[in-house]
């Protein structure tokens, strides 16, 4: 079911959560709302689903407008980040719960309950406690309560954000998979650059309340609308005036090439497969370049070499602000 978001406003006291965002979200999309901490995005989510009543604005669910129906008349489950279990109850009850309260026939909450068990691999923990799963478990567990009403929308709220890396890489693969088999139309708060990047079919940046840019994980990383968006949704260093993603730039060595900026090697990092080359240029800016290893050992180079900069042709660069620091930006995983 496709979500209308249009000329929606939220302040809470002087602070303005949201300014007149305007947002369509397809049928059967897996949407990502991206952004950093306290940039409304939360906000959003939870004015899709009923739980915060926008200022100003409207909300439509499959064309009806939901602006002032309370969040059980739009069938939307919704999946915080720690879960909101039931500690008493079994995997099963859990999961089961939502049906129960809707007086559905005991047959058909046993055969739904076992669907989506098999569903999310959980059938074997059917009669366990949560504290009897892990962490990863438990947050599948949360998908299938919020999936077992069939809801037209599912809406997470940083569901992978309180579980380590590893299992987090886990279920964002797993979450994908999921959605190509129900095709529920799905929204997801993050702040993970890498998570919407892996999983979504569409991107909404927004920052301090307002939309940057909305597209496709390619159209973001390879055509980002300003600054905010270069440097938000990956890592980026700066060359001059612009800012460039450090596997785009090229050493090289002997005579210049056009358009080629001058500096020697100041720092080589190996971080596995990558090499992380710092040359600083003659104006004395450190700009930061990525290179695979065999790119790496193929130059020649070590700390103190002469080099020239280029920036590969086709490379997505925007400019810079003139306040802007002349520094190298931190790495994807490290801007998180």
């Amino acid at each position: 079911m496709s979500i209308e978001i249009a000329n929606v406003g939220k302040r809470f006291g002087g602070f303005v959560a949201l300014d007149d965002v305007s947002v369509s979200i397809p049928a059967g999309q897996l949407t990502a709302l991206l952004g950093p901490s306290g940039g409304g995005k939360s906000t959003l989510l939870r004015i899709i689903a009923g739980l915060e009543r926008a200022d100003t604005g409207r909300v439509e669910i499959d064309g009806v407008d939901a602006t002032g129906l309370p969040p059980q008349k739009r069938n939307v489950g919704f999946v915080f980040q720690h879960y909101a279990a039931f500690k008493h109850l079994s995997v099963r009850r859990n999961v089961a719960f939502g049906l129960e309260i809707r007086k559905r026939g005991r047959d058909e909450i046993r055969r739904r309950v076992d669907e989506l068990l098999a569903l999310v691999h959980l059938e074997q923990f059917a009669d366990r406690l949560p504290s009897q799963l892990s962490g990863g478990q438990r947050q599948r567990m949360a998908l299938a309560r919020a999936l077992a009403v069939e809801p037209t929308v599912l809406l997470l709220d940083e569901p992978f954000g309180a579980l380590d890396a590893k299992v987090r890489k886990e279920l964002r693969d797993w979450l994908r998979r999921l959605h190509d088999e129900v095709h529920v139309t799905t929204v997801f708060v993050t702040h993970d650059q890498e998570e919407a990047l892996e999983v979504a079919d569409e991107i909404v940046v927004i920052n301090e309340g307002r939309v940057e840019q909305i597209g496709s994980p390619d159209q973001l990383y390879d055509a980002p609308a300003n600054e905010f968006v270069m440097r938000f949704l990956g890592p980026v260093t700066q060359l001059g005036d612009q800012l460039v993603r450090p596997h785009d730039l090229q050493i090289r060595t002997g005579a210049a090439a056009p358009a080629a900026v001058a500096g020697r090697v100041s720092r080589v990092t190996r971080v596995g497969f990558e090499i992380r080359v710092d040359v600083t240029t003659e104006p004395g800016q450190v700009v930061a370049v990525t290179l695979t290893r065999n790119e790496f050992l193929a130059l020649g180079v070590d700390t103190g070499a002469a080099v020239w900069l280029t920036i590969a042709p086709g490379s997505p660069t925007t400019t810079a602000a003139a306040s802007r620091p002349v520094t190298a930006a931190p790495s994807l995983a490290g801007s998180r």
